[in-house]
């Protein structure tokens, strides 16, 4: 099976070399496990941090979350090119309804900040999961902290 899977990566990476596909040192090494590539979600997780967390029941963005969003803000000012979608996401608690609301208003909270910290709203989405797409399967605090979240991805 390992096999196998080598014999894909390689002919996916030969396919994109053929393709006038990035050859660059930087993207070279970020597919055999070496530096990362600037720019891209492996660099925004990292070395800034693509999530935010949530107290139960809120939108408001903690201190936390705050210091997270100004990082990213500063990160996204580097690659002017890097657009990105933001998602909302609700613990298990409640119904789909309105765990569907408060992921909008945690991805809005996620947006408006990083809009007002200089960045083009024509560079970002955003949208809800609501309870939907757990991070964290499980019915406990533990669980619950880490599925209340917004993530930043990029999306080009």
């Amino acid at each position: 099976m390992l096999i196998v899977a080598g014999f894909f990566l390689a002919s996916c990476a030969a396919t994109k070399t053929e393709q006038g596909g990035d050859t660059d040192a930087a993207s070279a090494s970020a597919t055999s496990g070496g530096e990362i590539t600037a720019g891209t979600q492996e660099d925004l997780i990292v070395n800034v941090g693509d999530r935010v967390f949530f107290e139960f029941d809120s939108s408001e963005l903690t201190v936390d979350a705050q210091a997270t969003l100004d990082a990213q803000a500063a990160w996204l000012m580097q690659y002017p090119d890097t657009n990105i979608t933001v998602e909302g996401h609700a613990d298990e608690r409640g119904t789909r309804e309105y765990n569907l609301a408060l992921g909008d208003k945690r991805a809005f909270s996620v947006y408006s900040y990083l809009a007002q910290a200089g960045i083009d709203t024509n560079r970002m989405e955003y949208v809800s999961w609501g309870k939907e797409r757990p991070e964290v399967i499980g019915s406990d605090e533990t669980a619950y902290s880490q599925n209340r979240r917004g993530v930043t991805l990029v999306s080009n």
